[in-house]
């Protein structure tokens, strides 16, 4: 299993991106167990897109923040 993880944004810009292949890993097991735990839909969880000017972030309930929600709630009228 090849894993990829990649960060942008944040206050300096610094994008980090890092690929870990489980299968020359003595642990492959723990990781590709993590890797299929970590990705796996919330239950019952709303999911939202957000475009503005063409530019497009994915995000999920659990992790939107206070402007975020109010944006949501704003835009489509309801609670988030």
């Amino acid at each position: 299993m090849l894993i990829t993880v990649s960060r942008s944004g944040g206050f300096t810009g610094v994008d980090k991106m890092r690929k870990i292949d489980t299968s020359v890993r003595r642990d492959a097991a723990e990781w590709e167990g993590l890797a299929r735990r970590a990705v796996r839909p919330v239950a019952d969880a709303f999911h939202y897109r957000i475009t503005i000017d063409g530019q497009a972030v994915d995000l999920d309930e659990a992790g939107l923040t206070d402007d975020q929600r109010e944006l949501i709630r704003a835009v489509l009228g309801e609670g988030a």
